[in-house]
């Protein structure tokens, strides 16, 4: 981008100077008479000038566009409209357009070298302003367009939006730490794609590991190909398996659950007790601890499945070591063979085959071994699928399925703070879906999901210098807890968090600009649109998400909603689909 090309650029596109006031974070635009009537907001804008004797760039997006016309803010005049409507020579003539440019990046420029810079004085009013389009930007960002990855457009306009998502490792391409991520959006909003999106950028890293922990199940579909037609097809395993990174899906029937304490709390929350006829929760809290205790030294976990290890169980709650209640339930169990066999066979079994060796089964702590001792040329995805439909001929409840998501959760941060101690570095992104349903904003009765909620609060605080890092894939913003939402670094923002508490949350996250908040409430429901191909999925991104957001101000772009285009514009395909 030589002087000459520069020059060119604005004349070409230029649609206004700069204004008064005007300050080193906001700028205001006086907008061109033939500007007027162009769709300006959202657009990239930039501005060229001269500071410390080099040629500047300052780029950002318009984020309000207002009118102004003194003359018919008489009261007189106001007057005279109401009879005559517009006024000749007035209405439309002396009219004043004036946009704000948020400003999010600034670059300097020496010889034919570009780097990131910040405003240090504000320019002179009259200093031309233009649009940005795919070449300035292709020319200003060259040497960094190995790292470029593409989401979607800017907002409601055609350049594309440069992005970038760097591994938490140091060296090429890396960050040099883990960074918390948070999608949010109502249902519809696109934000189970944008996570998709996200999730292929971070896999074209082959030193990145990726875990996703998937409770409905969605994330495995996907990545097994067996999307339903009706959604928006990222091809997630011809595009992992084309970056050369191994793909594991594990459902509840593939996964061993560990550990005395875990099976306490599993046949706690199970629905043994409450069969035969223990409902209270103290009750059951009491019962659990003793079969447990009973069963230390006789069986291992991998065991209690058996006959033999239920009729221990049941033997040792008609003992004397056992209360009277237990005692009076084992002896009307015992005298009924029939009612002893479908206990077994429905209760019992179906709650220790989660602790069984199964063919094709693996630990939790085998897997995450596996895992990250793999090449760190070759890290792989993960995908940890608890939904109830791959629980065959397993015990499966949502408090269960909170118990194995603790217990994975539990092993990742263990082995993140051990591998910390021997100076390794995990570079691993841990992926939750509906993330509202594992940590509500509001403490929480259920043990269970008290324990998951306790433990993603503590991770995130400890996890990042580990180089462990959370992405939070949610429906809602105010349902998170603050301790989790202060910790993260990149934030996407889609439609439907405009009014109530979720208005609130999304205002003290986004430092409370206001130009930036009126865009974001600008965003239409995508649901509105006519048909499918005019659909728009908006979203504001805040956080080191792009070179052209150092500044922290927000970003607005429009995310594709052709798969075919997002996979062809980020090389992920070929351009004859394949």
């Amino acid at each position: 981008m030589d002087e000459v090309t520069t020059q060119q650029f604005i004349d070409g596109d230029k649609i206004g100077v700069l204004g008064s006031p005007s300050s080193t974070s906001n700028l205001a635009i006086d907008i061109l008479g033939e500007a007027t009537t162009r769709k300006l907001i959202g657009e990239l804008a930039y501005l060229r000038y001269i500071q410390d004797k080099n040629p500047h760039y300052a780029i950002g997006q318009i984020t309000d566009v207002a009118l102004n016309n003194l003359m018919l803010e008489d009261a007189t005049m106001k007057n005279l409209i109401r009879v005559k409507g517009a006024i000749e020579s007035i209405s439309g003539i002396q009219d004043t357009h004036r946009g704000r440019l948020s400003l999010s990046a600034v670059f300097g420029q020496n010889s034919n070298n570009y780097f990131p810079s910040l405003m240090g004085t504000v320019p002179p009013t009259g200093t031309p302003v233009g649009l940005i389009d795919d070449r300035f930007l292709d020319k200003l960002l060259e040497r960094y367009r190995k790292e470029i990855f593409y989401l979607g457009r800017v907002y409601g306009s055609t350049p594309k939006m440069p992005l970038w998502f760097k591994h938490f490792g140091r060296g090429a391409n890396g960050a040099g730490e883990a960074y918390h991520m948070g999608v949010f959006g109502k249902t519809g909003s696109g934000k189970s794609v944008l996570a998709r999106m996200l999730l292929l950028a971070y896999a074209r890293h082959p030193e990145m590991s990726i875990y996703i922990i998937d409770p409905q199940g969605e994330f495995a579909m996907d990545i097994k190909g067996e999307m339903r037609d009706s959604g928006f097809d990222t091809k997630l395993k011809q595009v992992i398996a084309s970056l050369k990174k191994e793909v594991i899906v594990k459902s509840v029937n593939q996964l061993v659950l560990q550990g005395w304490p875990l099976f306490t709390e599993v046949i706690r929350e199970s629905n043994f007790f409450p069969k035969i006829g223990i409902k209270k929760p103290e009750e059951m809290t009491i019962a659990s601890e003793d079969i447990t205790r009973s069963m230390k030294g006789k069986f291992k976990t991998t065991e209690l499945v058996s006959e033999e290890a239920f009729f221990e169980a049941f033997k040792f709650m008609g003992s004397e070591s056992s209360n009277e209640r237990f005692k009076k339930i084992f002896k009307d169990f015992s005298y009924s063979k029939e009612k002893f066999n479908a206990l077994y066979a429905t209760s019992w079994k179906p709650v220790c085959e989660l602790f069984r060796d199964r063919e094709g089964s693996i630990t939790i702590e085998k897997l995450l071994h596996q895992t990250f001792n793999a090449q760190p040329s070759s890290r792989p995805v993960v995908v940890i699928d608890l939904s109830a439909s791959t629980a065959k001929g397993i015990f499966w409840s949502d408090a269960i399925q909170a118990l194995a998501i603790k217990s994975l959760l539990d092993f990742l941060k263990n082995t993140a703070e051990f591998s910390f101690r021997k100076n390794q570095f995990l570079n691993t992104l841990v992926i939750l879906d509906e993330a509202h349903r594992l940590a509500p904003s509001e403490e929480v009765e259920d043990e269970a999901m008290a324990g998951v909620r306790a433990t993603l609060i503590d991770a995130v605080r400890t996890t990042r210098k580990y180089g462990l890092g959370w992405m939070f894939i949610s429906q809602t913003l105010a349902s998170l807890p603050k301790e989790i939402l202060e910790q993260m670094r990149i934030l996407f923002f889609g439609f439907g968090l405009a009014f109530g508490k979720e208005f609130t949350a999304l205002s003290e996250l986004a430092g409370g600009e206001d130009n930036s908040l009126k865009l974001y409430q600008s965003f239409r429901d995508p649901h509105s649109s006519f048909d499918v191909a005019s659909k728009q999925y908006n979203f504001m991104s805040i956080g080191p998400v792009s070179p052209l957001s150092f500044a922290g101000t927000p970003l607005f772009f429009t995310a594709y909603n052709d798969p075919v285009e997002f996979l062809k514009t980020n090389g992920l395909i070929r351009t004859d689909g394949k």
